[in-house]
């Protein structure tokens, strides 16, 4: 407390800190007062602060819409060139925080519950049959005077355990797991330092196992629990559990794990072709072989030391790029991907119209566009003849030029934007190819580039972008060296901008790769609850087996037998799962890009491969049925 901070060119005393884990907004360390450092913004057409407010108890948080919405209208009635349609929206922090990963993370939880509902139905399908195969077992201790309350507990007994010491080997993966999902989860994701194995964790998996014994293990056992004593007790007979409602029971279960599976890639399939035309996308830029270098002049925030930055970056660029490894070095205050600013704009006016429609507003240096790739359609770049003293000039990009100027050449033509701190008209010198500034999921937006010589104001904090046939990284440290070399104070910061477009789509990498492996866990379980059954069925049906090859069956025919009865549950499973996922496709549509909820081609290409899947598990136990021995069948 009382420590001296220097930040840019003032130095503030240290009066509180905060929590370690307290980053709000956009993890930010440090907080100063307004006008300490940064000067009171008079200008009404820039929305650059979020009203924040604390609900009194009793309140709600549509009272204080309407509260403010008030306030908003004496606004707009006082200031109606400034404030004419603008309003207030309310809405709680925490919504704001969590609206954009909400919906990846019940996604995530509706993918957990399908993967635990289809491995609870492999267990009472695996129990069904191990209760089946100790028919004999069950009879003897119904005979020597075991109620079926006593073997109901006896085999539950067994389920439980089962699932406990599963439960068990379940939160030591977990434990692994957490640290894996937070290493691949976006670094956007809200309170993602706190995931970790606790003991409310610990107590819902524990509760889950129990239940899921509960549910699954108990219909086996009631199962098994109904026995014929005269029919038990016969030598070899195995058949007192194998009766119609065993059976169909396991085949509704073998259906129910292929529907669910089929749910799963489905959904897994939709999100993976949209994510190959998420990158796919024209970017409009070229993010390969670009190093960007973030770096933060720490000058006055007088015309004097903006001045002093301005003359840094003049200096700087031209010396990076006589490096031999860059060709072509730009800089900007927002590279693709980001916003640096969003404001009112107005073309052909003879003054500033505070109440135009709005573009993206960015600074960048002469260069910037050869070295990321944005071709210029027409007119020329900012060059070094764009300084404070000489006209000022902007570039606009296509989707302004077609809404501002449709059917006209925007060359020789003026815009205003309230983004400017002297609010002169601005003349248009070049026309360059849309970007998709706010990432590769939305469309691109009208924006507007001004050269950062005349706009001081925002020319203390810029991105160095330059093109390099090297891997980018090899060029850090003669990057930094130039730098300290010049300004020892300036900070700099080493990326690229192959991993900016990363971080722009890892939110639906991140989707996409966990519905995958759900979806491949659910496919894998499926297969074996097919081939559990069907090589159940194998072992039961070995007498008929014998038979019919006795009476002339060939081994193709014992094949063709086995597996249409596979087929049948395969089909079941899948039209029942097809109408699920078009019903539960609904619930991902937000998260799709280019990319129909009900793409017929994904869920043709999802049904083969789950057919071909279900079907090559129910192979072996049809060709292991094939090659019975009928004599030897008979016999036992």
């Amino acid at each position: 407390m009382g420590q001296p901070v220097r930040i840019f060119d003032h130095s503030l005393s240290i009066v509180g800190v905060l929590p370690p884990r307290f980053h709000y907004p956009d993890k930010t360390d440090i907080w100063f007062p307004t006008g300490t450092i940064i000067g009171e913004n008079d200008n009404r057409g820039a929305h650059n602060y979020r009203g924040m407010g604390l609900l009194k108890p009793a309140a709600s948080l549509q009272q204080a819409q309407t509260q403010l919405s008030s306030i908003a209208a004496i606004l707009r009635s006082q200031h109606k060139q400034t404030n004419a349609g603008v309003d207030v929206a309310v809405t709680r922090l925490r919504d704001s925080l969590v609206m954009d990963v909400e919906s990846s993370l019940y996604l995530l939880l509706g993918a957990v519950a399908l993967v635990l509902l289809i491995a609870c139905a492999n267990i009472a399908t695996l129990l069904l049959a191990r209760a089946t195969a100790r028919t004999r077992e069950i009879g003897v201790r119904a005979a020597i005077g075991a109620s079926r309350a006593r073997i109901v507990r006896q085999l539950f007994t067994e389920s439980l355990l089962l699932s406990l010491l599963s439960g068990g080997v379940g939160v030591l993966l977990a434990v692994w797991g957490v640290d894996a999902l937070v290493k691949l989860a976006p670094s956007d994701i809200p309170r993602l330092t706190d995931a970790r194995i606790d003991a409310w964790v610990l107590a819902f998996t524990f509760t889950v196992s129990v239940l899921a014994s509960l549910l699954f293990g108990l219909a086996p056992a009631l199962h098994a629990s109904r026995v014929d004593l005269n029919e038990a007790l016969k030598q070899g007979a195995t058949r007192s559990v194998l009766g119609g409602a065993a059976g169909r029971l396991r085949s509704a279960l073998v259906v129910a794990e292929i529907a669910f599976s089929m749910m799963l890639l489905a959904g897994a399939g939709l999100l993976i072709k949209s994510f190959v035309a998420l990158e796919n996308v024209q970017l409009g830029f070229r993010p390969d072989h670009v190093v960007v270098m973030t770096t933060s002049v720490p000058v006055a925030a007088d015309d004097e030391g903006r001045s002093r930055a301005v003359q840094f970056y003049r200096d700087l660029l031209p010396q990076l790029a006589a490096l031999p490894g860059l060709s072509i070095v730009g800089a900007t205050n927002a590279t693709p991907g980001q916003i640096g600013s969003e404001s009112p704009y107005s073309v052909d006016h003879e003054e500033y119209l505070p109440a135009g429609p709005e573009a993206l507003d960015t600074v960048i240096a002469p260069g910037t566009f050869a070295a990321l790739g944005i071709p210029l359609k027409s007119g020329r770049d900012f060059n070094l003849a764009d300084t404070p003293k000489s006209q000022p000039v902007a570039i606009i990009n296509e989707s302004l030029a077609r809404k501002a100027f449709p059917g006209k050449d925007p060359i020789g033509h003026v815009i205003f934007l309230a983004f400017s701190e002297y609010r002169v008209p601005m003349k248009i010198v070049g026309v360059a190819g849309d970007v998709r500034q706010s990432g590769p999921s939305a469309p691109p937006e009208r924006q507007v580039y001004v050269p950062y010589s005349q706009h001081p104001f925002y020319a203390t904090s810029l991105s160095v972008v330059a093109s390099t046939p090297l891997h980018p990284s090899a060029l850090w440290e003669p990057m930094r060296r130039i730098v300290q070399q010049r300004f020892p104070e300036v900070s700099v910061k080493f990326t690229t901008m192959e991993t900016l477009h990363a971080e722009n789509i890892a939110p639906q990498w991140f989707r996409t790769l966990l519905l995958g492996i759900f979806a491949a866990l659910a496919v894998c379980l499926a297969m074996a609850g097919v081939y559990g059954v069907m090589a159940y069925l194998v072992g039961q049906r070995s007498s008929e087996i014998g038979l019919r090859m006795a009476l002339g069956a060939t081994p193709k025919d014992v094949s063709r037998l086995m597996l249409r009865q596979a087929s049948r549950l395969t089909a079941a499973g899948l039209a029942i799962g097809l109408i699920g996922s078009l019903a539960a496709s609904r619930l991902i549509t937000n998260m799709l890009f280019e990319v129909r909820p009900t793409d017929p081609g994904t869920y043709a290409i999802v049904a083969i491969l789950l057919a071909a899947a279900a079907l090559s598990a129910s192979y072996l136990p049809a060709r292991r049925a094939s090659r019975l021995d009928p004599l030897t069948t008979l016999r036992t």
